[in-house]
């Protein structure tokens, strides 16, 4: 996989249930003569976001047309007898990563049903906190379900409403449902988007040629040459239709909380989300870093390649010089899918190597985004000193992650993330370095332009760290949903 900010190390590392998994891309197009092909290039700019599983729904005036495919999207969309199998000028796109549902094909987005007024396709980024409970409330009044996804509920509550117009029966459905979301869908009519009430999944607005663009980010429109209009404000439902952009507020007004993840891991670093440009959020987070953690050393290393923006702002922070201390070989193919965890970690080897003319004989500083089990740490800073390394100091460019996330970020139970079980310093002796040392959450947050974290309302969702959920956790609460929380594989 070759997409912005992800490489083989950042796959292995996933393998080993040893990072923190994406969450999903959605893409909308209404009004353009090649909706399915520009949905398939804005998908591809959000690989990043998933890359389990793909689809588009097309719609030609007459009749819907569905391809939903496993795989990357460069698999299927990428073939033009795929895309001529998608006539019309309103499309929606899907790129999935699964934090409730198994990787089956039934489960690839977009879904799509009949209802009464016609079909509905939608694709859902986030995950639903309440999604079990109207499940089983749903089946129990007589609901036959065709996926294990939790986007299938939004279907069955709009099927149910008893209102008149779609937009309402959409409103309805939507008031049903908890957590963190951000909708794309079509009917025959109209090009539908919606986010969650506290905004914590992104969505932004764009327009191609005269043609509305809803999606996860401005990444995907850079890609096809739109342009961006705006961000869907939290709790906003969108709808397009031949007679313009329509805006509509069901939700009570309140103070966003977007997802602080996405600025630090998630996001393409090329994208502007929430106004902010996530590469320079990164540097900054660097930059934070290096004020709060300093260590003396003689070269900065990056941990290749989600860790390089913020290696950069520590590096020019602190006046330590920069290295490629890890280099990485772009012809190996993803040998981590291999079935044992030998072959998986062999494959760690053959991918990265240290640079060793960089680290040997040198005090080096290792700058990592984020800490979750520790499992591939402990095999950089080994692969450092095998290197000759006189000194590895581990640096992380954001703070502890103690607790579990159920808003579409796929990590551990509590029980396997490092920070929920071990001391700073416990930590520093299961990795193996010298020095261990995390950014503040109010450094987290000055890098975010704030001068700290307000604890009455926080700026942002950032519970991982924090344990401060922003919705209720009703499937949790209840003790019914403990599959949904962790489909990571286990690190043996």
């Amino acid at each position: 996989m070759s997409v912005a900010n992800r490489t083989d190390l950042d796959l292995d590392k996933q393998a080993m249930g040893d990072t923190l998994r994406e969450e999903c891309g959605v893409f909308g197009i209404y009004g353009h003569p090649d909706a399915a092909a520009i949905t398939a290039l804005g998908m591809h700019a959000l690989q990043h976001r998933g890359q389990e599983a793909a689809g588009i729904v097309a719609f030609d005036g007459k009749r819907f047309h569905s391809e939903r495919r496993l795989g990357l999207v460069g698999d299927t969309f990428a073939k033009r007898d795929v895309i001529k199998s998608l006539p019309g000028s309103i499309a929606v796109g899907h790129v999935r990563y699964s934090t409730t549902g198994e990787t089956i094909l039934r489960n690839v987005q977009p879904l799509f049903a009949e209802l009464d007024g016609g079909g509905f396709a939608v694709a859902h980024n986030g995950n639903l906190t309440n999604a079990l409970s109207i499940r089983r409330q749903l089946v129990r009044d007589g609901a036959i379900m065709q996926s294990t996804s939790d986007t299938e509920v939004v279907l069955h509550l709009l099927a149910r409403s008893k209102r008149p117009r779609f937009i309402e029966r959409f409103i309805d459905a939507i008031r049903e449902i908890e957590g963190a979301y951000a909708f794309v869908g079509l009917t025959n009519k109209k090009l539908v988007g919606a986010r969650d009430p506290q905004g914590i999944r992104p969505l932004v607005l764009g327009e191609l040629d005269g043609a509305p663009i809803l999606t996860s980010e401005t990444c995907a429109l850079d890609i096809i040459g739109a342009k961006f209009i705006r961000d869907v404000e939290n709790g906003e439902v969108i709808i397009v239709s031949e007679r313009g952009v329509e805006s509509h507020k069901p939700f009570p007004a309140m103070a966003p909380r977007p997802c602080i993840f996405e600025y630090i891991y998630f996001a393409r670093p090329d994208s502007i989300v929430g106004g902010k440009s996530v590469y320079q959020v990164r540097r900054n987070l660097g930059t934070e870093l290096a004020r709060e953690s300093p260590a003396e050393a003689d070269v900065v290393v990056p941990v290749p390649d989600s860790g390089v923006p913020a290696a950069i702002g520590f590096a020019q922070a602190s006046g330590i010089n920069y290295e490629l201390g890890i280099i990485r070989n772009h012809y190996v193919g993803r040998t981590f899918i291999e079935p044992t965890q030998q072959i998986r970690e062999l494959g760690v080897r053959m991918k990265h190597s240290a640079n060793r003319a960089a680290v040997n004989g040198k005090r080096i500083v290792l700058i990592d985004d984020s800490l979750v089990r520790g499992t591939t740490s402990v095999k950089i800073v080994r692969m450092m000193r095998e290197a000759g390394a006189k000194e590895v100091h581990f640096r992380i460019a954001s703070p502890p992650i103690k607790h579990p996330d159920f808003y579409g970020i796929d990590t551990p139970d509590r029980d396997k993330l490092l920070a929920a079980n071990h001391d700073l310093e416990g930590m520093r002796q299961y990795i193996g370095a010298d020095s261990l040392a995390f950014l503040s959450i109010d450094g987290l947050y000055r890098a975010m332009g704030h001068e700290k974290r307000n604890p009455e309302r926080p700026q942002y969702t950032d519970h991982c760290f924090t344990g401060d959920y922003p919705t209720p956790l009703t499937d949790r609460n209840g003790e019914i949903a403990p599959r949904q929380l962790s489909l990571l594989a286990e690190a043996s």
